[in-house]
């Protein structure tokens, strides 16, 4: 295109010049400026020109950009498209949900929206986290796989093939807390009735993957981890296959396929697997069958690939140096601080008509069954006793006759269960309720030092060994034994401990206050920081 000729100006520029007064003076330098440009250096003004302007555009349009000649740290954001990735992001099994079967699983895959959107919330939670001390997670910090959904989210779609007797589709819902306990109205306070519900006991992996999405100290960068969490939910893998008609090979088969995977991450192959950690929601002895056994149960512990994997379980083998016992979940998922107060607050000043409760039933299958042993005590003790009998209630997770019983009883007696262990025991205890232990393994033996419970057992329990009840020995009077001021003392300690054993509500905790999941990490991290270390490529032999 011509340039106009300097000094006469088009028609329409003329009429702009009328409109618009503008010095001529100044346009005809511009003009003659620009013609006596080469057009390379007009090339290169024009460049400049843009390298100006985007300059500009770049500082107004950056919001709290930093001039200071120090280094900034980078934010590590967790997005929800990366928390989406936790379940998303996978290798595809071949299996199609039946048309049929959807709607059965509509709630599942509403609560499972929210279970993932755990990290929706996440940009937040890390902005939340970069203003923490550095200090504060140096060294412990956690990376966590993003397996394929069939080591997780897809075994929650099978719910109803989970347990042969009962269908778990209902667990899934709210978060993996299970329905409302909307039953227990004018048995708990009214304000903090929707902390609780009916809670899966072996609904643990759920809960601990959902809060390690959403751990103060997870990376994002797997070579900052001090850790890594394997989120493989073992005990739903393998609990379909425990009854009927399976053998060793099918209830080994979902964790071989899990260690396949992870053996072919690189940070597995570092160190073996020694700075990883696993929760496992079932009992222990659930994944100890011998390898050659064709017994019951999976030989996922036994398997060489994991024997240097750090292990939280809801009961652990006391003889193994890397498992430690966590609470199990109850149905009271606090969500917030004053909901711990007001409970305890609640049962302090119960009034509390039983001497003893028991939870539980005889089992005429066993020879010698020591739950008959205290039922034939509990009720002869006459009022005195409060028994629930579970094998005419389903007590498996939780009724509002067995909070009822703890809540209005000084004492609660625990035999052991399927294992050493129960539920039963934090619900009672949480209840401001004594607990009366029969094996040390229950409790003194199982759980770390004041990680969950007092150090010492006499503060907050009563032990009376087996065998003086099998030969006679008189629960009640044994109980009875104990002084009013003694058993206030002893009610106090459990009621101090109540947070120590119980799961918050919300995915990132309870602020200042730690719950049970807290303790867990903060416990194994420290504990096992010597064998993570040791166990990497370049430290071994140092």
């Amino acid at each position: 295109m011509l340039l106009p000729i300097l000094g006469h100006p088009s028609a329409d520029q003329a009429t702009g010049l009328k409109e618009h007064p503008k010095s001529p003076n100044l346009k005809s330098l511009l003009k003659s400026f620009l013609y006596r440009l080469s057009p390379i250096h007009r090339t290169f003004l024009f460049l400049l020109i843009l390298f100006q302007l985007f300059l500009v555009l770049y500082f107004t349009g950056t919001p709290n950009l930093s001039l200071s000649l120090s280094p900034q740290p980078t934010p590590q954001l967790l997005t929800s498209q990366s928390s989406q990735q936790q379940f998303q992001s996978s290798e595809s099994d071949g299996e199609e949900i039946q048309s049929s079967d959807e709607t059965k699983f509509e709630a599942t895959e509403l609560d499972q929206q929210k279970f993932q959107a755990s990290g929706a919330d996440s940009q937040a939670s890390e902005r939340e986290g970069n203003q923490i001390q550095a200090t504060e997670c140096d060294g412990r910090r956690i990376y966590v796989y993003e397996m394929p959904p069939r080591f997780n989210y897809d075994l929650q779609k099978k719910c109803d093939k989970l347990d042969p007797w009962h269908d778990k589709c209902d667990k899934n819902l709210n978060e993996g807390f299970g329905p409302e306990a909307r039953e227990l109205a004018g048995i708990v306070p009214e304000s903090i009735l929707p902390a609780w519900h009916w809670t899966d006991h072996y609904w643990g992996e759920v809960v601990y993957h959902r809060r390690m999405l959403d751990y103060k100290c997870r990376t994002l960068e797997p070579e900052s981890a001090a850790a890594f969490y394997i989120p493989f939910y073992a005990g739903l893998a393998v609990g379909g296959y425990l009854w009927g008609n399976h053998n060793a090979s099918e209830r080994d088969w979902p964790c071989e396929q899990m260690i396949e995977w992870v053996q072919g991450q690189k940070w597995w192959k570092r160190s073996n697997g020694s700075d990883h950690l696993i929760m496992l929601g079932r009992l222990t002895w659930a994944f100890r069958r011998l390898r050659k056994d064709p017994g019951w149960g999976s030989s996922f512990i036994h398997m060489p690939e994991m024997k240097n994997v750090v292990r939280l379980a809801v009961e652990r083998n006391v003889w193994d140096d890397l498992e430690v016992a966590v609470p199990y979940p109850t149905i009271f998922h606090p969500r917030s601080a004053s909901d711990i107060v007001e409970w305890q607050r609640f049962v302090r000043g119960r009034r509390r008509d039983h001497l003893f409760a028991l939870v539980g039933g005889a089992r005429a299958s066993i020879r010698n069954d020591f739950r008959g042993v205290l039922q034939g005590q509990c009720l002869g003790a006459g009022a005195a006793c409060r028994h629930v009998d579970c094998a005419r209630e389903n007590c498996l997770d939780g009724t509002t006759a067995i909070m009822s019983a703890f809540l209005g009883s000084e004492f609660c007696l625990q035999p052991r269960g399927d294992g050493f262990t129960r539920r039963s025991v934090f619900d009672c205890m949480m209840a401001g309720s004594i607990p009366v232990f029969f094996w040390r393994r229950t409790a003194y033996l199982q759980y770390e030092r004041e990680w969950f419970l007092p150090g010492e057992p006499e503060s907050y329990s009563v032990f009376i060994p087996r065998d003086d009840v099998r030969n006679g020995t008189d629960i009640r009077k044994v109980l009875e034994g104990y002084g009013r001021e003694e058993v206030q003392r002893m009610r106090e300690k459990v009621i101090e401990y109540t947070p120590r054993f119980l799961y918050a509500k919300s995915s990132k905790g309870l602020a200042n206050t730690r719950d049970a999941f807290d303790i867990a990490i903060d416990g194994v991290l420290s504990k096992y920081k010597d064998h993570m270390e040791s166990g990497r490529i370049g430290n071994r032999n140092e």
